[in-house]
């Protein structure tokens, strides 16, 4: 994960010799070329469980509902190898 200035959170997606593609979590209005970008040492994960019924959340997994912070002690990686079929 990476973080812009103002806390604007990202993942990178595609590592190139000139350049970096970034999916951004958030308002991308403040973001402008020439800004310094760091990296978390994060990889981006959500909390997961019944706590998230019915909740309404972010891409992180942050709720957007109004019903307060999630509690949730699980949390799993957005991006893992699906389980086999057979």
């Amino acid at each position: 994960m990476v973080e812009f200035p103002g806390g604007i959170k990202g993942m990178a997606l595609n590592l190139e010799m000139d350049n970096v593609g970034v999916s951004i979590f958030g308002d991308d209005t403040g973001i402008k070329e020439g800004d310094t970008v760091k990296r978390t040492g994060e990889i981006v994960d959500v909390p997961v469980g019944k706590e998230l019924l019915g909740r309404v959340v972010d891409g992180l997994g942050n709720p957007i509902d109004g019903k307060g912070p999630i509690k949730s002690d699980d949390r799993r990686r957005i991006e893992l190898k699906a389980p086999g079929i057979i």
